[in-house]
């Protein structure tokens, strides 16, 4: 499981031109299930990724999403699982099948949500083609990833 994370100074998620989710200060998530992930993984990054202390305070990256008060978009991305060492067409059949990560994102929402609150976390539509815009503050990205 592979979470591409953005602290943003704002952030959208829109469907047929429509916003489905947008938010101010927090963090924009992308989220990628693979073959072999397990429920456990989620509860792990679900906490890591609110707790992770990547706001700035006093200088330094001292404070989560949590503690300022933001918010999230989570946002399925299955092309997180691609692989492209051989060739240039990438390869998605690490990518968990889509009823099974359609359940993990949705518990990983959940997760989000218990941690800081239903209106705290927006999300994308589950395989929908989606137009995703942020304002990356600082920038600062970081990549997790939870495996065997």
């Amino acid at each position: 499981m592979k979470l591409c994370i953005q602290r943003v100074s704002s952030a959208f998620v829109k469907v047929n031109g429509e916003s489905v989710s947008e938010i101010d200060k927090g963090l924009l998530i992308l989220f990628g299930a693979e073959e072999g992930d397990r429920d456990e993984y989620i509860d792990y990054l679900a906490r890591k990724a609110c707790g992770l202390r990547i706001f700035e305070r006093d200088g330094k990256m001292n404070d989560s999403v949590k503690d300022i008060d933001g918010e999230v978009i989570v946002v399925s991305q299955f092309t997180l699982a691609g692989k492209a060492d051989k060739g240039l067409r990438p390869d998605f059949t690490n990518a968990l099948e889509p009823v099974e990560a359609e359940r993990m994102y949705e518990l990983f929402l959940d997760r989000c949500r218990a941690e800081l609150g239903m209106n705290k976390v927006g999300s994308g539509v589950f395989r929908e083609y989606m137009e995703v815009g942020l304002v990356n503050d600082g920038p600062v990205t970081i990549i997790l990833e939870k495996k065997e």
